[in-house]
């Protein structure tokens, strides 16, 4: 309904409105300041003579100065300049063997990839005599309790079959 009336108000009488806008005298711009009329400068002789004249004196002293420049040392910028500055990681190289082509090549001290940690896993299933918690830890540059908790709670490799219950049909009761 606000609709309706806001469109009644805005479309009433709308070309009278139009012509009364348009017939008005356009207001006249204010006053120029002095300075920016230039066009009255150079329609002066006098004035267009002093521009062109060379002065003798200022051409003497303008060839006494004497410019030394060096630039500095041209710096190779690579892709990640526009960066600000952060902390310089250290990075390991990844050991994957025969996975090599399947994850990535280096990985930040502290950290492993998806394919070691499960590599390190099966192993440490496969051995866990050779494949203790502190040789894990020392060979990936971990941390030991992160390692133990990794080796305690992230189990991706077991396998529970439960007995297949023998039942053929459900006996009415």
């Amino acid at each position: 309904m606000g609709g309706r009336l806001a469109r009644v108000f805005r479309t009433f009488n709308v070309e009278s409105r139009a012509r009364r806008e348009i017939s008005k005298e356009k207001p006249t711009p204010a006053p120029r300041h002095p300075t920016s009329r230039l066009d009255d400068l150079t329609d002066r002789p006098e004035i267009q003579q002093e521009i062109y004249r060379k002065d003798d004196r200022l051409l003497t002293l303008l060839k006494d100065v004497y410019v030394e420049s060096r630039d500095p040392p041209a710096q190779v910028k690579d892709g990640g300049a526009e960066h600000l500055p952060r902390k310089q990681v250290e990075k390991r190289l990844t050991k994957l063997g025969h996975l090599e082509e399947l994850d990535i090549k280096k990985v930040p001290k502290g950290k492993i990839s998806l394919v070691e940690a499960l590599m390190l896993l099966n192993n440490h299933k496969l051995h866990p005599q050779i494949w203790t918690a502190e040789k894990i830890a020392a060979e990936y540059s971990l941390e030991l309790n992160e390692v133990n908790s990794l080796l305690e709670f992230f189990i991706p490799f077991s396998l529970q079959e439960f007995p297949k219950e023998s039942r053929k049909a459900i006996k009415p009761t």
